[in-house]
């Protein structure tokens, strides 16, 4: 199966002080160019999802911008399954520095088990670094249309496939490959991070 990467930067990163998240630099290359590099090698294509194309035209990607603007990330998760050209979409946040090529390979790899393909950490499903399938797309649109937000909110309507968290940790911490940046703090953290990772 075909499957698209697809890059969220919709946010407005209030937290942050407004400046775009995936922007900040970190370990000499920013956020986004981190998350590029570790999709790339994992997927057929990569897209990116945003209304701010100005800031991300350097990275010489296609961009669409929002089809449901202002909702929130399962909004987003909807625009970039749209425009794919794949059978499915895997979706990951801008601002995660510490994605693993393999890991998302992990979830590249068996996109076709099920309609959404999920990496689980304890009791929290990653849904920011998870495949969509097609099939999902009319039971997204419901729930966009009807203002419920919930990502996992329509997971109960399609097949899930999980992948467990000790094969996530094969290739990197669970908690450090799916890490991604609200606050100042958050940043502090990452950039020891990243020099302890080289």
């Amino acid at each position: 199966m075909k499957v698209t990467g697809v890059i969220q930067a919709g946010g407005r990163s209030v937290r942050m002080g407004g400046r775009p998240k995936a922007l900040i630099e970190l370990g000499g290359k920013s956020i986004i160019e981190r998350v590029v590099a570790a999709l790339t090698p994992a997927v057929d294509d990569v897209l990116i999802v945003t209304n701010t194309p100005d800031f991300y035209a350097f990275l010489g990607l296609p961009m669409v911008a929002d089809v449901y603007p202002d909702h929130g990330s399962l909004g987003g998760i909807y625009t970039g399954l749209k425009a794919a050209g794949g059978g499915a979409a895997l979706t990951v946040a801008c601002d995660m520095p510490f994605l693993h090529p393999e890991v998302v390979k992990l979830v590249a790899d068996r996109a076709g088990e099920g309609d959404v393909v999920i990496p689980r950490v304890g009791s929290q499903l990653e849904t920011m670094h998870a495949a969509y399938g097609k099939a999902c797309l009319p039971h997204i649109e419901e729930r966009l249309i009807a203002g419920h937000l919930k990502i996992v909110g329509f997971f109960e309507r399609v097949r899930v496939v999980e992948i467990t968290e000790a094969d996530v940790a094969r290739f990197r911490d669970p908690h450090v490959a799916f890490m991604n940046l609200n606050t100042p703090d958050e940043l502090e953290r990452a950039r020891a991070l990243a020099a302890e990772l080289g």
